[in-house]
């Protein structure tokens, strides 16, 4: 496996690099673990599932989170209200990224 080291950027990063490879890592080893715990950690559901993910790839099928059911509404705007009501919550950017519509 061939790994690639993080790219530089001005923006001051949300985690640091030990964090970054430890869930780099576990993503990995333990991908269903790893997916479960963040679809828990930034996703609200109103009914969970019973396996992060089903994967048959000689079958070519391949289920994320079977059984659970999320509002997307409510988890892309709605929960943002309280502390961001007042931002933009969509930017739309048309074919041609010099136009674009808040």
């Amino acid at each position: 496996m061939k790994t690639y080291p993080i790219a530089k950027s001005n923006r001051t990063p949300w985690c640091d690099e030990s964090t970054y490879q430890a869930m780099y890592t576990e993503s990995i080893n333990d991908s269903d673990a790893f997916w479960a715990k963040q679809a828990k950690l930034f996703l609200d559901w109103d009914k969970d599932w019973a396996q992060a993910s089903n994967v048959d790839y000689s079958k070519g099928q391949i289920e994320w989170f079977k059984g659970g059911e999320l509002n997307v509404a409510y988890n892309c705007i709605d929960r943002h209200l309280s502390e961001r009501a007042d931002q933009v919550a969509i930017i739309w950017e048309g074919d041609n990224p010099d136009v674009s519509e808040s």
